[in-house]
Order: structure tokens, then C-alpha cells, then sequence
């Protein structure tokens, strides 16, 4: 078992920091665009006047640097070669992320944004596995072009977790003599819906409430009739682009799906796989950057005459969450390399209690390590001239989506107990038997 980093994976972390610091440093401190990163983040970032939107000024920015970073070669580097990517794998993008993410707040990562100048972008491997070849030949170039925008709608004012329960619905109806789709439904956090051009929009085509199967995934364009954005929801960490979206009467032609009918929710459990991995190494570097700042700042800071590190109420604290992360980067990189070794659609049935172990952990860890680093920093950590109550507000968010912990704790349970993943036949069989289960060996 070897845990060094491959010699090409760790010289292209070095390239990265040097094209941060050449090319992505500039444009952060070019005509006071720090004032998105420092004390006036927040503010700077808000166009308060207009549901609390992102200013233009702010995705301008965030946009300009993805243009550097994609000619530069390293915005696409997840996505696969055939679509103009490098093939970086899962292992690569959870070592990138957290990497990145521990080097602090910055126009080269913006957590609150998904942005990154090595783009996060799971619609692509999820159109990759799931478009039929008539659907890639329609959307295929749109989307990897970069002009066709998607909003994901999954989640409903009524139902979160519960997902198979949603009340939107998809019926046959025909239009002017063409077959086509006529949907009815709310979705809550259409996030980015300001700039989509399309909404994927979950909704029930037949089955009943519960069911897994009988959910499609429609593609359906933004400026379609009936399609309207209620409310921006403001959130803890502003600025929002997460609106409420009602669908009234949508019709859509009857291919505007992607994947197959009934089996939409492989889709969405592609989506959520993908950023649980990589959101988790993401909180793992934020978390990595707040013990490492309190670390710095507890041996400079001298009250009583010495230095804040000489108290063990200050070192161990700090040291659990140091444990913690070393842990849980090597849970995060082994779950990463086993979703490199099986075909996509493989995950979800083999692995998915792991890929919610690291998640529901490392989400949870970010929290606590940006609270202890306003606590090491005393006022100085509460105040917005550090960093770590941004990070603490943008990171809480993650215990509540991509699924809930208790939901993700859920699905460890379920894999635990047999329920569902490799364990169920095993069960199952020692059930019908009325025989005792022998323990089951850990999977390596």
C-alpha cells in the first residue's frame, strides 16, 4: 500500500501555485478586487438592493479568472479527455481540493461559489455516463461550450430528504399536434438560477410516493412559459442565487429529458456523489487552514507575558482536530481511489456509505475547527477582518445539503445493517436460514 502522491500529481500541485501566484494574484489585487476576500467580502459581494443577488461586479471577476484558468489548461482538468478534459481522477481532485482550499480565501478557490480555478463541475461526468447518443448530439456541445447553463431541481418547498416523495409531476401532453410533457411543481435552492439557461427538473412520471423508479430528469430552458422564480432565499452566508421556482403548466417536446424515463434519480444520485467526495475534501483543507492559522497565531500572541501555545487548553483542542484530519484525509483519499477502480454508475451500490462517511465527518470538522479558531483568536476571530466566520458560515451550509447528515448517516446505517450495499444478500441469505451473520471483513 503506498501513500506517496504520484511524482506527475504532486508536480502539478506546484504548478498550480505558481500559476495562483502568476497569473490568478494579479487580477485579486488589481483596482481593490481584495475587497471580495478581506473584511468587506460580504458587502462587496451583495447587490443588496436587487433579492440579494450576486453583484455583477463579483461574477465578472469570478469569470474572468475561470477564462485565465481554462486557457491555462486547468479549469477542465476533471473532465474526460474525450470532452476536452485531462481525466483527472477522483483521487487527483479530492488532493487538488483540499490543497486548495487550505491555502485560504482567494480568487484561486471560492468555496461559497463553487468557484475553482480546476473546475468542480459534475454535470459533465453525469451527462457523460447518463445522455443517450441522441441526447449528446443535442446538448452535447451547448453544454460543454459552455452555453447552456443548468440550474439543479431536486428539492421541493415540502420535501428535502425525502426526494422520492416530491410532488412534482410530469404528465403526456400533446401541444399543436406534437407529443411533449407538461409539468406542474415547485423546486426550492435552484441555485444559480439567475444565469441558467436550463432547469433539470426531477419530476414523477408514474409509480407512487416512495418509489425510486418513476422519476425522470427534464431538461427544460429557462425562459420556458410557466417557469418563474418566486423568492430568493436569503441564506446565512450572502450573497443568494437560491430561489424558489414554480413550473405552472410547462409544456416540453417529449425528448427534453436526459438519461432514460422513470430513471431520473440515477442522475441526481450521480451529482451528489461526485461533490460529496470532493466538497469533503474541501472542507478538510478549510479545516487544515484554520488549526494551521491558530497554530501561527498561538505562538506569536503573548498575553500574561508568553505565548498562547505554552497552555495545553490551546494546544489540545487543537490537536483532536489535527487527529481528526489526518484521519479523514486518509478515508477520503482510500474512498477516492476504490470510486477511481469501478465503472460511475458502480458507486452508489458499492460504495456510497463511505463516499457519506467523508462527507457528514468532514463537513462536521470545518465547523468545529473554524469555531475554535474564532475562539484561539479571541475578537480579533470573531470580526470579519479574519476569515474564519466566513468559512464557518459558507461550511454549515454542508451539513444540510448534498443530503443532510442524518440522512448520510442514514445511508451508512443502511450499508451497516445490510439493508442495502454488498451486505444485503449476505443478510438476506442468513435471514431466510434463520443463521447466525459471521462478522464481515472490511473492504480494502
Amino acid at each position: 500500500m503506498d501513500f506517496n502522491l504520484s511524482p506527475e500529481l504532486t508536480a502539478y500541485l506546484a504548478e498550480l501555485d505558481a500559476f495562483i501566484e502568476a497569473k490568478i494574484k494579479p487580477i485579486e489585487n488589481r483596482d481593490d478586487n481584495i475587497r471580495f476576500f478581506d473584511h468587506r467580502r460580504e458587502h462587496a459581494r451583495t447587490d443588496w438592493d436587487r433579492d440579494g443577488l450576486p453583484r455583477h461586479e463579483w461574477e465578472e471577476l469570478l469569470a474572468e479568472a475561470r477564462k485565465v484558468a481554462d486557457e491555462a489548461g486547468h479549469l477542465r482538468y476533471a473532465w474526460p479527455p474525450e470532452m476536452g478534459g485531462k481525466g483527472g481522477t477522483n483521487l487527483d481532485m479530492a488532493v487538488i481540493r483540499e490543497h486548495l482550499a487550505a491555502s485560504g480565501l482567494g480568487l484561486h478557490n471560492d468555496l461559497q461559489t463553487e468557484h475553482s480555478i480546476v473546475g468542480n463541475n459534475p454535470f459533465i461526468l453525469m451527462f457523460k455516463e447518463f445522455a443517450t447518443n441522441a441526447q449528446y448530439a443535442r446538448d452535447g456541445e451547448k453544454l460543454l461550450g459552455g452555453k447552456m447553463r443548468t440550474t439543479f431541481g431536486l428539492t421541493e418547498p415540502n420535501h428535502g430528504s425525502d426526494a422520492t416523495f416530491m410532488e412534482t409531476r410530469a404528465v403526456p401532453h400533446e401541444k399543436d399536434g406534437k407529443p411533449g410533457w407538461l409539468i406542474n411543481g415547485e423546486k426550492m435552492w435552484s441555485t444559480g438560477m439567475h444565469v441558467a439557461t436550463h432547469c433539470m427538473v426531477f419530476a414523477r412520471t408514474s409509480g407512487k410516493d416512495g418509489d425510486a423508479t418513476g422519476i425522470t430528469c427534464f431538461i427544460v430552458p429557462a425562459d420556458t412559459p410557466g417557469v418563474k422564480i418566486e423568492e430568493y432565499m436569503w441564506t446565512f452566508n450572502m450573497p443568494t442565487d437560491h430561489p424558489r421556482v414554480s413550473y405552472t403548466d410547462v409544456w416540453v417536446p417529449e425528448d427534453s429529458y436526459w438519461g432514460v424515463i422513470d430513471r431520473g434519480l440515477g442522475l441526481g444520485q450521480s451529482f451528489v456523489h461526485q461533490n460529496r467526495i470532493r466538497q469533503a475534501a474541501s472542507s478538510l483543507g478549510a479545516a487544515v487552514f484554520c488549526i494551521e492559522e491558530s497554530v501561527k497565531y498561538a505562538r506569536t500572541r503573548k498575553p500574561f507575558g508568553k505565548p498562547l501555545s505554552d497552555n495545553q487548553a490551546i494546544q489540545w483542542p487543537l490537536v483532536e482536530l489535527s487527529t481528526q484530519c489526518e484521519m479523514l484525509r486518509l478515508l477520503i483519499r482510500k474512498t477516492a481511489w476504490q470510486m477511481d477502480q469501478m465503472e460511475h454508475k458502480e458507486v452508489e451500490r458499492q460504495l456510497s456509505d463511505k463516499v457519506s462517511m467523508c462527507n457528514y465527518w468532514a463537513n462536521r470538522l470545518v465547523c468545529e475547527a473554524s469555531d475554535r479558531a474564532m475562539q484561539i483568536h479571541g475578537g480579533m476571530g470573531y470580526s470579519r477582518h479574519k476569515p474564519f466566520e466566513h468559512i464557518y458560515r459558507h461550511h454549515r451550509r454542508y451539513r444540510i445539503t448534498e443530503g443532510s447528515e442524518e440522512i448520510q448517516m442514514r445511508k451508512v446505517a443502511a450499508f451497516l445493517f445490510g439493508y442495502m450495499g454488498p451486505r444485503k444478500k449476505l443478510f438476506a441469505e442468513a435471514a431466510a436460514s434463520d443463521e447466525y451473520v459471521q462478522p464481515i471483513p472490511a473492504r480494502h
